[in-house]
């Protein structure tokens, strides 16, 4: 058997998300692989928005080069903020598989469906998830890109009311978008997908299990 060790890496600096990220990346990964779950110490708490995903690419890119240079038989790499925060640059740098939980979202979700639509954060996000749409090829295949209106800490705070805007969203997507999938915007909102499939009897895609799944089968 293949043994398979993901880098999984929150561009923001927000150690309870990279927490939250890495137990459900463990949760969708095979006994036999191995998940190490890592953030920057300097950028930005949460990245919302073109200015922080800006912001974040500093530690992002000196992480990521310095994890690998200590690990180097880490066989893939998941950026896990679905803004796809300097994706597109490490895919060109990197000599294994990079993936981003966007990325892997949409991906999955457009299998799983004709048309599907984006639950995201706030909306200073929603032209950064559009274009990377376009960039994947994948923006004839959603309907729309929605924000909550729910900051990424907010996610983090049990006493928040983010699961209710949340499930509101979903609520309006299924009423006016004529879909046949979900995927949830944000890798905070990670623990939800399951009971939120469950509610709404429609597949709600979480982008940190898609891209753990997807690494798995892209590795060589």
């Amino acid at each position: 058997m293949t043994h398979h060790h993901i880098l999984v890496i929150n561009p923001n600096t927000t150690v309870s998300m990279t927490q939250k990220i890495a137990v459900a990346a463990r949760q969708a990964a095979s006994p036999a692989t191995r998940i190490t779950a890592v953030n920057p110490s300097e950028g930005p708490k949460v990245i919302q928005g073109p200015d922080d995903g800006a912001a974040a690419l500093p530690g992002l890119f000196d992480l990521f080069d310095r994890t690998l240079q200590a690990n180097p038989k880490i066989t893939a790499v998941i950026i896990a903020c679905f803004d796809d925060t300097g994706l597109f640059e490490l895919k060109k740098k990197s000599r294994i598989p990079v993936i981003g939980i966007g990325e892997a979202a949409y991906h999955l979700a457009s299998i799983t469906a004709l048309k599907f639509s984006v639950v995201t954060t706030l909306s200073v996000s929603v032209p950064v998830l559009e274009d990377n749409l376009r960039r994947f090829g994948l923006a004839n295949r959603c309907t729309k890109v929605r924000a909550s209106e729910v900051p990424v800490l907010a996610l983090e705070d049990p006493d928040s009311d983010a699961r209710h805007r949340i499930e509101r969203e979903i609520e309006t997507a299924l009423e006016e978008d004529d879909i046949g999938a979900i995927a949830l915007g944000c890798a905070g909102m990670a623990d939800l997908a399951k009971d939120l499939s469950k509610r709404f009897n429609i597949p709600v895609i979480d982008g940190v299990a898609s891209a753990v799944k997807l690494s798995e089968i892209s590795i060589r």
